[in-house]
């Protein structure tokens, strides 16, 4: 297991942050949710053959002690978090089938959110973990995985734990009574997806890099991939034949279902890959969520919305990583 730990006396790294990257960076921090997602990004490089680097971004928070001031100091803290960062991974790495001494470890002295963008700027996605909060506590609060759909420039992936037991039965139910469960046959079949992938598509130039980022998802664990759209006639723009009328909701959903198929006739799609498509009269933000009862994985895009804006003006892409009940991945 390789370990890094670059020196930050009090702001930020002298290393270089690109060549930390890989494949795959997840943020760990000794939390429950942290270690659900760090054994997610290790089941995924097990059947992608990525390379996982677990990020550790220290603040005094944590409860480490005082801030170091000396040197002596400085090394001492960064090898009792490597010790840490190594006992988390070797515990995570169980049973997964995951080398572990593959496994990059990395501590920042930085808050989780900009360790994370820093190290992972090069990475092919970005992974942390969600507790299952009231959705008013997470809108007030904040979440690390808010601010990092809405500063990164690579894809995000949040993994969902769930808060108690209740949740799961949802799931199993739901696995249960899926029109699209089909039992996966392969050796690593526990990491394979029994219900769909999701891919939540608006027509916009996004929705082409999402579609491409489901298909390789749906691919990589031989799931269907359902393309989903959620539409209102503002969403539309204006359509031919009514542009001094309100178009009946009959004629938005023909050009909603002509932009789904047209957005597929122009990708690759797999071989073999079984593709589902939908379009539905409903708010995005309530048809993804309820989508997400019944997904394994939804894949979304970003409006680009930063800060402010993002809160006021609302993000689809917010809202679904804030409350969707499955793994989000959300693309630039």
């Amino acid at each position: 297991m390789s370990a890094t730990d670059p020196r930050l006396p009090h702001s930020s790294a002298h290393a270089d942050d690109a060549a930390l990257s890989t494949d795959i960076v997840v943020g760990v921090d000794g939390s429950d949710e942290s270690f659900v997602a760090l054994q997610w990004a290790l089941k995924e490089a097990v059947l992608s053959g990525q390379k996982v680097n677990a990020v550790f971004g220290w603040t005094p928070s944590w409860g480490l002690g005082a801030q170091p001031e000396t040197e002596d100091e400085w090394l001492a803290l960064r090898r009792e978090i490597i010790e840490r960062l190594r006992r988390w991974s070797q515990q995570a790495c169980i049973d997964i089938g995951y080398e572990p001494k593959e496994l990059r470890l990395t501590s920042v002295k930085a808050s989780g959110a900009s360790a994370l963008l820093r190290i992972g700027a090069h990475a092919q996605q970005i992974v942390v973990g969600r507790r299952s909060l009231n959705r008013v506590t997470r809108w007030f609060t904040g979440s690390t995985s808010a601010s990092l759909v809405e500063a990164s420039k690579v894809p995000v992936t949040v993994v969902r734990l769930a808060d108690d037991d209740e949740p799961d039965v949802r799931r199993d139910i739901a696995n249960a009574l899926s029109a699209s469960n089909t039992p996966a046959a392969s050796a690593v079949q526990s990491f394979r997806y029994v219900r769909p992938v999701v891919a939540g598509v608006d027509g916009s130039p996004t929705s082409r890099r999402v579609l491409e980022y489901a298909m390789r998802v749906a691919q990589l664990h031989h799931a269907a991939l359902h393309v989903m759209m959620c539409w209102q006639l503002k969403d539309l723009g204006t359509l031919m034949g009514y542009e001094r009328a309100i178009p009946p909701i009959s004629v938005g959903q023909e050009h909603a279902e002509a932009l789904v198929k047209g957005l597929l006739d122009d990708v690759d799609i797999p071989q073999g890959l079984h593709i589902v498509t939908h379009a539905f009269h409903i708010a995005a933000t309530n048809g993804l969520e309820h989508a997400s009862r019944y997904a394994d994985h939804m894949i979304v895009g970003s409006r680009g919305l930063t800060g402010l804006n993002a809160r006021i003006l609302g993000s689809v892409s917010r809202h679904v990583v804030e409350t969707a009940e499955c793994t989000v991945t959300v693309v630039r």
